[in-house]
């Protein structure tokens, strides 16, 4: 018997390894190679029998195997590695005669010998180091200040075209590779339109949002967000071979995802190539500024050195912003959750930073009227990495004779409601709160929300196809579903409705703060709903209150006491109340959350910058309100002490010593709070 387990076992470890090299094998096949081989339920059904095996052969596991790339979501600080090699930046040109001024010099430094110019695509992302040993990667560095950077390994590892284990190949020992960490256009949209939908602040572009995601202390999150990577420089004391190009070809046979490369015989070779690409880059999934010019030869490299900031064999060049004209077609008004309209530009389909941008917010009445915009115009739009296209100008030399300028609409689109202004604001809104169809809907979709409730399954079409087929017309009829009545719906299956079945079920743990968050009270966003929270302690007290007393709270003030009385003042909002409570949601801290309140930060403002070893930013931040102080993002006279961790960005240091601002150190935060 004993040996029949033996054997059993033998077999297990070798088909662990079996599949890792088929799961690696295929990871490059479709990641670099963009040539799948085989269908992704094949692909899962591999990665499954993978983590089968390796839950029942815990001795066998390997940090690098293809079931480690979801991440996890433990919080860990980033270590600062020191760089075998400094990562400098690349000189910048705008024009075709500073690129020739770069050939003239690395001539004039080559004695006159001849070069060979290399083309390849500047990507907008975050630069990476990463070290290989033995065929399987060790270790992942940011640039930081180009001397040292974070090991960020652990998040590194989560991107899918990025080889863990190396192809088989003539591979030195050991070898550094650097290229750029890029967030793909289509995942940015992705994540700015949930962060848009969760009222969190939008990333200007793919470069911060890389930049950012990479620095997250929750890999698992890393993971899910869909990080790509490019790689165009290979160093290492064992490399031998002796041409950029050839470097880049290896890389390539090795699993890399290299930076596409073409050599350029001459200087009209090079303006063909600027101009190609400033118009074909627009059709790349992912973001670009320019151009990147190198020597094709490693010795020539050597002969030329660098400068204290930039190497003398490449030089960057730089596109001019992105900008088109498209005709008007119509301008649409819609209508969000809070009732606020929005008009949009519909134009002409054109090419915008890798996508194909048919619509611009024009936000509300009066940048229509700065503009003065008029039907049928030809419009400049702008993208240059907003997820939001903006209307930039008119081009008035095209505009039709006797055109007449747009109108803003005086009735909701939807319901017909007449619009009221918004005391204060740009904003007109439809009052029709509690009948209007896009409101309703609207008040759906935050409240499951992933900083909401959290319920998996339920996304705009679904919360309009519960809301028309009569099932939802509140946020408390979710409750009363069941899973028959969502499988009759059309195209619903059983899985989506098992999903949302449960999704319902977790979402009774949900905690207080996040429950007050989901009920679309106005101006209530997520850090409020949490300062209210600590204040009040229950939703009973929260009702109760008046206008005057909600306006004590700090950070609180007249307006957002108001809207939350005038919530609270609709018998409709309190039944659903009664109703969610019925249901079992949170409606007041627990006694967790109570323990854990303090007041040893009462009254402090505080900035958080750098980097931390015990906890993520996200957890200081939670701890800073739990123990009474707040969060704020810029220094002033009046913040109290900036909490500084590693790599604390040099402007904030500055700013905060000229106004003699203290500087507080993670250990002596934590001293604080003891």
């Amino acid at each position: 018997m004993d040996d029949l387990f033996a054997d059993q076992n033998e077999q297990d470890v070798k088909r662990i390894k079996q599949l890792r090299d088929e799961l690696n094998r295929h990871n490059y096949n479709y990641y670099v190679l963009n040539q799948p081989v085989i269908s992704d339920q094949d692909y899962d059904h591999m990665m499954r029998q993978l983590q089968d095996l390796e839950k029942a052969h815990p001795e066998c596991f390997d940090p690098l195997s293809p079931t480690q790339r979801v991440g996890s979501d433990l919080s860990q600080g980033f270590k600062q590695v020191v760089h075998e090699r400094p990562m400098q930046s690349l000189g910048n040109s705008y024009s075709i005669g500073e690129v020739q001024d770069f050939l003239r010099r690395a001539k004039d430094g080559l004695g006159g010998e001849p070069v060979q110019i290399v083309g390849e695509m500047k990507y907008d992302g975050t630069s990476i180091s990463i070290t290989y040993e033995h065929g399987r990667l060790v270790r992942a560095v940011t640039r930081g200040d180009g001397v040292r950077g974070d090991d960020v390994t652990a998040n590194v590892i989560t991107i899918k075209s990025v080889p863990l284990q190396l192809q088989p190949g003539d591979w030195p020992e050991k070898f550094e590779v650097r290229g750029e960490i890029l967030l793909p256009w289509k995942n940015f949209e992705r994540l700015n339109k949930e962060r848009q939908y969760n009222e969190e602040p939008l990333f200007a572009n793919p470069r911060n949002a890389a930049a950012g995601t990479l620095k997250m202390q929750n890999s698992a999150e890393v993971a899910r967000r869909g990080l790509d990577a490019y790689f165009y420089f290979l160093l290492g004391d064992q490399v031998a071979i002796s041409t950029h190009v050839e470097r880049m070809e290896a890389l390539q046979r090795w699993g890399f995802k290299v930076a596409g490369h073409t050599i350029l015989p001459s200087i009209d070779s090079v303006v063909d190539f600027i101009n190609y690409w400033d118009k074909e880059r627009k059709n790349l999934p992912i973001a670009t500024d320019g151009l990147v010019f190198k020597l094709n030869s490693i010795e020539q490299w050597a002969t030329l050195g660098s400068t204290a900031k930039a190497p003398r064999w490449a030089i960057a060049y730089k596109f001019a912003p992105e900008r088109e004209c498209s005709r008007l077609r119509y301008i649409s008004f819609e209508v969000g959750r809070t009732g606020v309209i929005t008009p949009v530009a519909n134009i002409d389909p054109v090419q915008l930073s890798g996508t194909v941008v048919k619509r611009a917010s024009l936000h509300n009445e009066d940048i229509i009227r700065q503009l003065d915009i008029h039907d049928g115009d030809y419009l400049y739009v702008e993208k240059g990495g907003e997820i939001i296209p903006k209307i930039v100008g008119v081009d008035l030399k095209r505009r039709a004779p006797g055109s007449q300028p747009v109108k803003f609409v005086t009735h909701c689109p939807v319901c017909g409601t007449p619009l009221k202004r918004v005391e204060g604001e740009a904003a007109w809104v439809c009052p029709n709160k509690y009948e209007c169809p896009p409101q309703i809907t609207g008040r759906i979709e935050h409240f499951v929300g992933r900083h909401a409730m959290n319920i998996d399954g339920i996304g705009e079409e679904v919360a309009v196809q519960l809301h028309e087929s009569g099932l939802v017309n509140n946020i408390a009829d979710l409750y009363d579903l069941t899973q028959p009545q969502l499988v009759k719906l059309e195209h619903f299956q059983d899985k989506a409705a098992t999903r949302i079945m449960r999704g319902l079920e977790a979402s009774r743990q949900v905690p207080f703060a996040r429950v007050i968050f989901a009920l679309s009270i106005s101006y209530v966003g997520e850090t409020t709903a949490r300062v209210l929270t600590r204040n009040v302690k229950s939703i009973d007290r929260l009702m109760a209150m008046p206008a005057e007393q909600l306006a004590a709270i700090p950070e609180i003030g007249p307006k957002i006491a108001a809207s939350i009385v005038e919530y609270f003042s609709v018998p409709a909002n309190r039944d659903i109340v009664e109703r969610l409570r019925k249901a079992g949601l949170q409606m007041e801290l627990s006694q967790e959350e109570l323990a854990g309140h303090t007041t040893k930060l009462e009254g402090k403002k505080i900035v958080i910058s750098g980097v931390f070893a015990h906890h993520s930013r996200d957890e200081y931040k939670a701890m800073i309100e739990q123990n009474g102080g707040k969060n704020v993002s810029s220094i002033s006279k009046a913040t109290s002490f900036v909490f500084a961790g590693d790599n604390m960005g040099p402007a904030k240091l500055e700013k905060a010593r000229k106004l003699g601002i203290p500087i507080v150190s993670e250990d002596e935060f934590l001293k604080m709070l003891q």
